[in-house]
């Protein structure tokens, strides 16, 4: 590897292969170890790829130091590691890879003013006669190190083949390799609904034409993925900070390009716990949005009651300082949590999207209904918009018209078509 001297994959490969033929043949064991590091995006992001190159240059000097001098080490990519442990029981191991847990916990990498702690999160798959091919072990090492990075990170898991939890998981690990490919390729498309006002309510402050942004991707048999079939893995890998950053930047594309047509729209676009969480994600939009010329009441986020009461102080701060700059914010699926009224006076949020659940039958369930009315209410007493979510039929956006919700959405309203033209 001609940045940090270590092996490359195809040479790595070639070792794994060797290593495989002697455990078939001569019945001698060994272990592979599937390494990924930890906050590695984080230096790259805020310092650029030479401090990136830096910090790979760095650490692969102390693995390299920290593993016995006949073990394989490689750089299989980016900031993805291989180690091949010829001739070692797994609790040989385990010792091994301690010691390279141990030692990256205590490196520090400093760069100009800043220092950055990093971690490793390492899977283990164990080589025997009975392994099958070199694509199955290093599925296998790969796997166990994703399990070790939804444990926690920084840590092994050493991969079973009766691991109910990752056999579970494979489906996932499938579509981390289809949304990895679809940010490198541009294959996520966006989609948008309208969020109309209610017949009869005039539009409150202007009547700029408002939708939500719906997420889709592109698999490669050219058909459109549904965010729940590809979501749960993004979130599992830490990918959702740059999804969400992926449809920030084409929003505000779209919205620019709008604007230079002398046209107008707002956009709604759902965030992640985790993008809430990432504490440059308002330095990102701020950015983003300044440099675009787009005007940030156009952009209004969304963010699920249930994450924004898991991560409270998190979800207070990030709705303050982009409604400091003028964009909105609504608080979806209204009503899931289980202390929702409770929570709703620390959020200065702009709308109430009330939980479709109650919505969609509320013209046949009377505690539906007396749902969506307390919603409604305590929505108006505090100032608050309301959005009602999942509106399939008339009777329900007469009911929802008679007790003065503000915004309907859903299949009765209009139904999800492309932003752009395909």
């Amino acid at each position: 590897d001609s940045l940090t001297g270590l092996l490359n994959r195809h040479e790595f490969e070639a070792r794994l292969e060797l290593a495989l033929e002697s455990a078939r043949h001569e019945n001698i064991e060994h272990v592979l170890c599937y390494m990924d590091l930890d906050r590695f995006k984080v230096v790259n992001d805020s310092c650029g790829h030479v401090a990136g190159d830096e910090l790979l240059k760095q650490l692969a000097t102390r693995m390299r130091a920290s593993v016995r001098e006949a073990d394989i080490l490689a750089r299989l990519g980016g900031d993805e590691f291989g180690l091949l442990l010829e001739g070692c029981h797994l609790e040989q191991a385990r010792g091994v890879v301690d010691n390279l847990l141990q030692m990256v916990s205590e490196f520090r990498f400093v760069w100009a003013d800043k220092t950055f702690d990093v971690g490793i999160s390492i899977g283990l798959a164990p080589i025997s006669a009975q392994s099958g091919n070199i694509t199955d072990v290093l599925s296998a090492a790969d796997s166990a190190c994703y399990m070790a990075k939804g444990q926690g990170r920084s840590r092994l898991h050493i991969f079973e083949q009766d691991d109910l939890e990752l056999l579970h998981q494979k489906g996932e690990m499938q579509w981390l390799q289809v949304i990895r490919q679809a940010l490198e390729d541009d294959d996520f498309v966006l989609y948008q609904q309208a969020i109309r006002p209610m017949k009869g309510i005039p539009p409150v402050g202007d009547d700029t034409p408002h939708s939500e942004v719906l997420l889709r991707l592109r698999t490669g048999e050219g058909e459109l993925a549904a965010p729940n079939s590809f979501l749960p893995a993004a979130e599992r890998y830490h990918l959702m900070p740059q999804i969400d950053r992926w449809v920030v930047s084409r929003a505000l594309a779209f919205l620019r390009d709008l604007r230079a047509r002398g046209e107008a729209m707002k956009l709604s676009i759902n965030l992640s716990g985790q993008s809430l969480c990432d504490e440059e994600f308002p330095v990102f939009v701020t950015e983003a949005v300044l440099a675009s010329g787009v005007p940030p009441s156009w952009l209004c986020f969304e963010v699920t009651e249930t994450t924004a009461i898991t991560n409270l102080s998190r979800a207070v701060g990030l709705i303050s300082a982009l409604k400091r700059m003028g964009c909105r914010f609504a608080l979806d699926d209204f009503g899931s949590g289980l202390s929702s009224f409770n929570y709703l006076r620390n959020l200065p949020v702009d709308y109430l999207k009330i939980d479709g659940s109650f919505v969609k039958d509320m013209d046949r369930n009377a505690v539906d209904r007396a749902m969506v009315e307390a919603i409604n209410e305590i929505g108006h007493l505090m100032d608050i918009q309301t959005v009602a979510e999942f509106v399939t039929r008339l009777t329900v956006l007469e009911a929802l018209d008679e007790m003065g919700v503000d915004h309907a959405q859903g299949y009765f309203i209009a139904r999800p078509e492309p932003l752009l033209p395909e």
